[in-house]
């Protein structure tokens, strides 16, 4: 079997791996959804969906990997995100002899093509096409009932100290499109990064979002009255690890913003 991941390497497997480390909560999520949990052996410490990835041996994070306890899984494949890991730590588990098949997630369809990628390499081939066409057709779905033509600007609010925020690469952005809305800072360049408060006032958002797991938007902008969004309290929490995680649960997260976002587009 051959195999080109996103770095463009070609992989060969005289069969499907049967020992996989996964090495960030969301490929971890795309294995089990293409039935390929019996084969994970080994998970990084932030995996924590489905229930069962909880219960596998951690292998460190996106700050270190334990190579050592990588090794004593005996894995025949490694499988790492090239956004997300660090390549020096990639490169030594490679020196380990074990092979490194890198991925990439940067728009909403990449969850579909992960998904067909990983079922074909992991012996699932028919459960992955299926996952990814049932992904892309609820996300035609969203794209149909929410779009429109006036969209809503919106700031998206990742941290406030220091105040974050996401560009126009992020999926994110792209989300808040398909919801019929416009990400305010869609012209920052890469994946976002530190704003100031005055640049977000300048920018107007009519709505303030963010993730559930970050501060409470009300309380972070109760002092900016003169922002439409903090006057008629239009803010947005959505469930971080569905929105956050380039996993098959993206398109819930993409669904519940739309549903948040829908009464502001009226």
């Amino acid at each position: 079997m051959h195999v080109y991941d996103d770095a463009g390497q070609l992989h060969v497997f005289a069969s499907p791996p049967r020992r996989i480390v996964s090495l960030t909560p969301h490929l971890t999520e795309l294995l089990f959804a293409v039935g390929a949990g019996d084969q994970v052996v080994g998970v990084d410490a932030a995996s924590d969906h489905p229930p069962a990835a909880r219960r596998l041996p951690r292998v460190g994070d996106y700050s270190r990997l334990h190579l050592e306890r990588i090794l004593a899984l005996q894995p025949d494949l490694v499988v790492a995100w090239l956004g997300g890991n660090r390549a020096a730590d990639l490169h030594a588990v490679r020196q380990l002899g074990i092979p490194v098949l890198l991925t990439e997630a940067v728009r909403l369809d990449d969850v579909a093509r992960l998904l067909a990628l990983l079922g074909h390499t992991t012996g699932h081939a028919g459960t992955g096409t299926q996952a990814a066409k049932d992904y892309r057709a609820r996300l035609a779905a969203l794209k149909a009932r929410y779009g429109r033509a006036n969209r809503v600007p919106v700031f998206y609010q990742v941290w406030d100290r220091p105040l974050m925020t996401l560009g126009g690469q992020h999926w994110i952005s792209e989300a808040l499109a398909v919801c019929g809305a416009r990400n305010v800072f869609g012209d920052l360049g890469g994946w976002g990064g530190v704003v100031s408060r005055e640049a977000v006032l300048r920018r107007e958002p009519a709505v303030i979002a963010g993730g559930a797991d970050g501060p409470n938007l009300g309380r972070s902008w109760q002092a900016y009255r003169s922002l439409a969004a903090v006057r008629h309290e239009a803010y947005v929490q959505v469930d971080a690890d569905r929105l956050h995680r380039a996993s098959p649960r993206l398109i819930e997260g993409v669904e519940a913003l739309c549903r948040a976002l829908a009464p502001y587009g009226r």
